[in-house]
């Protein structure tokens, strides 16, 4: 109970309070004098940000941000989503137009000289998209089918050895965009469409009767919000937040948006060993 207790007498330290023990030009005690949470995100890509039929702004990566005011004001709706385009995901937290960029982010070293990265929020990668009335709509399929798999893939330097990493043997298809990518599925010009593990669990969850999981996804690419350099106490806030939705005791928000959004649940945590 001793752990109980002390979570009880922690409720009682304010904002304020909290806010004056952060750094005086942190983020953290901005974000909370400010009373609000100052999000950069995007608003076209399902299934991370995007508006649904409502025209609401929903999406992993806006749970993300909802996930964050809730740890700052005990309140989800306490944020401000800044559109931006992808190239401004970096410079508009280093100028500090944003308190934080959630925006389907891939973590790389590269980046990691500019910015900070929280911890990962979601491992993508590359999967494969079929037809659930095709006769080779499984990945042990496609394999068996050797040089006479077609592959369907968005046009990129590393399209072939990223499709022949899986299926050697495949024919890949290079088209100029992802609809179209999708398009050639449709039409049979492509036994497969090789895209992002979200968007394949996202279409394949929302669309049974049109999409399909394959069941193969490769390539793990780590997905972190960014933040400024030099800000300890509002990224340590920022991580443990999530870690806290991810795996802790507040995981409602975060399970609920990983079904809705991808069409599984996570998967169980069991109290005992630290497994984070």
């Amino acid at each position: 109970m001793a752990g109980l207790a002390t979570a009880g007498a922690l409720t009682a330290i304010s904002a304020e309070k909290a806010a004056a023990q952060a750094a005086s030009d942190s983020v953290l005690r901005t974000a909370l004098d400010r009373g609000k949470l100052i999000v950069g995100t995007g608003s076209t890509n399902a299934p991370w940000h995007f508006e649904n039929d409502a025209g609401e702004l929903v999406g992993m990566d806006i749970t993300m941000g909802r996930i964050l005011a809730k740890g700052l004001f005990d309140d989800p709706t306490k944020v401000e989503f800044v559109m931006q385009d992808p190239a401004q995901r970096i410079p508009n937290v280093t100028t500090n137009k944003v308190d934080i960029t959630i925006q389907f982010m891939t973590m790389t070293a590269q980046r990691s000289q500019l910015i900070h990265f929280s911890r990962p929020y979601y491992v993508e990668g590359v999967a494969l998209l079929t037809l659930p009335g095709s006769e080779n709509k499984t990945f042990d399929k496609l394999l068996a089918n050797g040089a006479n798999t077609r592959i369907s893939i968005l046009q990129n330097v590393d399209a072939e050895s990223s499709v022949h990493f899986a299926l050697p043997q495949a024919q890949v298809l290079q088209i100029d965009t992802q609809a179209n990518v999708l398009q050639a599925l449709e039409s049979k010009r492509a036994d497969a469409a090789a895209v992002d593990l979200s968007t394949v669990r996202w279409l394949a969850s929302r669309n049974p009767d049109k999409y399909f999981d394959a069941g193969k996804s490769w390539y793990s690419m780590l997905y972190g919000a960014a933040v400024r350099q030099g800000d300890l106490d509002w990224l340590t806030f920022v991580n443990q937040t999530f870690t806290i939705a991810m795996f802790g005791h507040e995981t409602a928000l975060y399970d609920a948006a990983f079904k809705e959004y991808f069409g599984q649940e996570p998967p169980p945590r069991h109290p005992g060993f630290p497994v984070i």
